[in-house]
């Protein structure tokens, strides 16, 4: 018997892959095929399939071609594969000519031609495209714009602020990344006009401002999405799903820091500006608190040392959480410097994110017996902005909040946020 085995991503399977498939089966007896994972298409810069693994694998199996169908996790494993199979022929498009000669080595390589014509990423281009907005006069905003040509299906743009209202209507989307204080303002009018938001942490300054955006997102049929793009990173979400399984036993502390002194040092801070400690940094910090140990704390601290009492600009803020099980701390700084880790510490061991841990590929999973110690690592492309734009399209092709932010972790960083502008249990230097 002879048998063939072929790869692929297979998103949106169309005409094209049947009929390389049906052409690979005919090389053989016994046809495999190999679908990439997530992960595995991720590592290769493929972010924007618009099926899941499970909805790619559900469509091969329903042509009723592939013999036996498996998963492609990393790299090299195709060799491993054809000595684990028993493969005679690995065949693949033409596309990719030349690309697979090594495997000669091990079994016959062909390469088909393919249907002219016709290609995934053709079919994902003929959708219908976002036009996004970008509104914001800082470095992210220039950023967020760089990391939109590497999602299909959106033709993103920043606008001048003076403009936003005159050309509000030849966008389909925009994203916010501009004074916090002007958020639910900018926000309220883009939904108000029917727009889908993607917005900078914090959305809202207050319980009700945040409630009200949501409610008339709903009422409006759009997306609201808060911005915290630590939250689409492999690694992060990786790890807080080997706390949820039990992997350091109970959790029992978490302990989140983030500082930058870069626009202090360069004289770019400005002290009306909004984007004071607890802003700009205060929502990514408190995300691995309420994602781990949930949003129901029992009792709430805040300690700032204040640059300027007036302005409410706090230098360096110190947020500290006690759970019915857990405590929780957060410091988070622009005129002080520590070490930007995150530390999550369990009953059966803990987990350390060195710094600066919001752009994390790499976190060890530490043991009383470093015998049993365990690195993973993973590959972090964009800080996470492509995939949290990816998202943010799939949310608004969907309508459905595809979001790695629940609603009950943005309404608690807004609530925390309360709690600083209104003083209440907030203790000031």
């Amino acid at each position: 018997m002879t048998k063939v085995i072929t790869y692929g991503t297979y998103d949106l399977l169309h005409y094209g892959h049947i009929r390389l498939l049906e052409r690979a089966k005919a090389l053989g007896d016994y046809l495999i095929v190999g679908v990439t994972s997530d992960d595995y298409d991720k590592s290769r810069g493929k972010i924007n399939n618009q099926q899941t693994l499970m909805e790619r694998i559900a469509a091969l199996k329903a042509t009723g071609i592939p013999d036996e169908i498996i998963i492609e996790e990393y790299e090299g494993q195709k060799i491993d594969d054809i000595k684990r199979y028993g493969i005679d022929i690995f065949t693949v498009g033409s596309d990719w000519e030349g690309k697979f000669d090594y495997l000669n080595e091990y079994c016959k390589v062909v390469y088909l031609e393919r249907t002219q014509g016709v290609s995934s990423t053709s079919i994902r281009a003929e959708r219908r495209t976002v036009r996004l907005g970008i509104i914001g006069d800082n470095f992210i905003a220039a950023k967020f714009l760089n990391e939109c040509k590497y999602v299909n299906g959106v033709a993103a743009k920043i606008l001048e602020r003076d403009k936003y209202e005159s050309e509000i209507n030849d966008f389909d989307a925009f994203y916010f990344v501009t004074n916090p204080t002007k958020h639910y303002d900018e926000v309220k009018s883009a939904l108000e006009n029917h727009k889908h938001v993607l917005c900078e942490s914090p959305i809202a300054l207050s319980s009700l401002e945040c409630d009200e955006l949501f409610a008339l997102a709903e009422k409006n049929n759009c997306i609201l999405m808060e911005s915290i793009k630590t939250a689409y990173s492999t690694a992060y979400n990786r790890l807080v799903l080997q706390i949820k399984s039990g992997k350091i036993g109970d959790v029992v502390s978490v302990d989140a820091t983030c500082t930058s002194m870069r626009e202090f040092q360069t004289g770019n801070l400005s002290l009306d500006s909004g984007w004071n400690s607890i802003c700009a940094w205060g929502p990514t910090a408190m995300l691995p608190v309420f994602q781990i140990l949930g949003t129901s704390y029992k009792d709430c601290r805040i300690i700032s040392k204040m640059v300027d009492q007036k302005s409410k600009f706090d230098g360096f803020t110190k947020i500290d959480f006690i759970f019915d099980t857990a405590v929780a701390s957060v410091k988070v700084a622009k005129t002080a410097k520590s070490e930007g880790e995150l530390v999550i510490t369990g009953t059966k061991g803990y987990i350390y994110i060195p710094a600066p841990w919001w752009k994390t590929d790499y976190y060890e999973i530490r043991y009383e017996d470093q015998s049993e110690n365990i690195r993973q690592f993973y590959q972090l492309d964009g800080e996470g902005i492509r995939y949290e734009l990816v998202s943010f399209l799939k949310s608004i092709e969907t309508h459905k909040d595809m979001s790695n932010v629940d609603r009950t972790v943005t309404e608690a960083v807004t609530k925390i946020m309360e709690q600083y502008y209104t003083k209440e249990n907030i203790f000031i230097r």
